[in-house]
């Protein structure tokens, strides 16, 4: 049972977890960006956290670093707690920090970087992922001065930004590993759950068109309920929760963890981000190797659809790997238990 209340809370709060040594904290600012729907913001400011050292080869460039790109709601941050950092991060392991260089950013609209929630509220720009990932790009080129990623890995809506690249910017990764998404515009169940949650706090009487003095706290809980049946592991639900009365104090337990850390037009702008998605008709542009793993019990990319097999073959270096849901599983949120998947990873970063 804690186990399973551990892996909810996960989903209810990514950004929370202990510090790593070394890791640095930085602010990138671009003036003037320019989104897709023709807005602009005068100043926007892009967090991001660094691991390791930069390696420079011969010509002088930098020819280790990594991206790691989080999932809807969370944070570069995320990626420190212990199910993913301590099994990644450490001397031999898959992303050792003592010879790669690790960059993880808050992207548009979360952690410290610039959201609606910092004054503009509903005015600020409808950003979408191609305005996230042109970000990202900046990021990585003009601030850090890299000119090609060894690997992007992406959990969630990250795994659909390493789509993005793959087919916006060839080449500038010489590996994708997106975890838990797929390759096709965001429609069916996917769609469905995420217009119910915003449609839940745009009903909210207090959300007034976003200018609210406090909270809309019902709508939020309806999107923090759609929110925690669209990660959950039905298998282990049901294994540790048998009976109503065990259900129902778990689901007050994760919505009680989960709630009171998100602000609510931040919320809908992370949901609706996702509304241009849709890599589907270049995915022939990806020829670098390609790992993409999902899960057997993915509410939000259902299996039984069986999009993302078919998708893998018009991309020639790309492998596809399904995780076989199980009481050991995490739902959607098995893209950041690295147990299920390290190995593959390493066998990427070795071609």
């Amino acid at each position: 049972m804690k186990k399973l209340l551990l892996a909810l809370a996960l989903v209810a709060a990514p950004s929370l977890a202990a510090p790593i040594d070394g890791a640095k904290e930085a602010d990138a600012s671009f003036k003037d960006f320019r989104f897709g729907t023709g807005e602009t913001l005068p100043e926007l400011k892009i967090h991001y956290t660094t691991l390791g050292t930069p390696h420079r080869n011969a010509a002088g460039e930098i020819d280790n670093a990594v991206m790691i790109l989080h999932g809807t709601g969370g944070t570069g941050k995320q990626f420190f707690r212990p199910q993913f950092a301590d099994a990644l991060y450490g001397p031999g392991q898959p992303l050792d920090i003592t010879r790669y260089f690790v960059i993880l950013p808050d992207n548009i609209g979360h952690g410290d970087s610039s959201k609606p929630s910092d004054g503009l509220r509903m005015a600020f720009p409808r950003y979408d992922y191609d305005d996230m990932v042109r970000a990202q790009y900046r990021l990585v080129t003009e601030t850090l001065g890299i000119k090609k990623l060894q690997l992007i890995l992406g959990t969630s809506m990250g795994c659909m930004h390493a789509f993005v690249w793959g087919t916006t910017y060839q080449g500038a990764a010489a590996r994708l590993a997106p975890f838990a998404c797929n390759a096709t515009a965001i429609a069916g169940r996917n769609r469905w759950w995420r217009k119910m949650s915003v449609d839940a706090i745009k009903s909210d009487p207090i959300w007034n068109g976003g200018n609210y003095t406090s909270p809309p706290v019902q709508g939020l809980r309806t999107a923090d309920y759609l929110g925690l049946i669209a990660g959950a592991n039905p298998v282990a639900l049901q294994a540790n929760f048998p009976t109503r009365d065990a259900a129902e104090k778990a689901l007050d337990t994760a919505v009680t963890a989960r709630s009171g850390g998100t602000d609510a037009n931040d919320t809908i702008y992370q949901l609706e981000s996702s509304r241009t998605y849709n890599p589907d008709p270049n995915l022939e542009k990806i020829t670098v190797p390609v790992l993409w793993i999902n899960s057997g019990d993915d509410f939000i990319n259902p299996p039984e659809l069986g999009m993302a097999e078919q998708a893998v073959k018009r991309m020639p270096k790309a492998q596809f790997i399904l995780i076989p849901a199980s009481a050991e599983t995490k739902g959607h949120g098995t893209h950041t238990w690295a147990k299920f998947w390290k190995d593959d990873l390493a066998k990427l970063l070795a071609k």
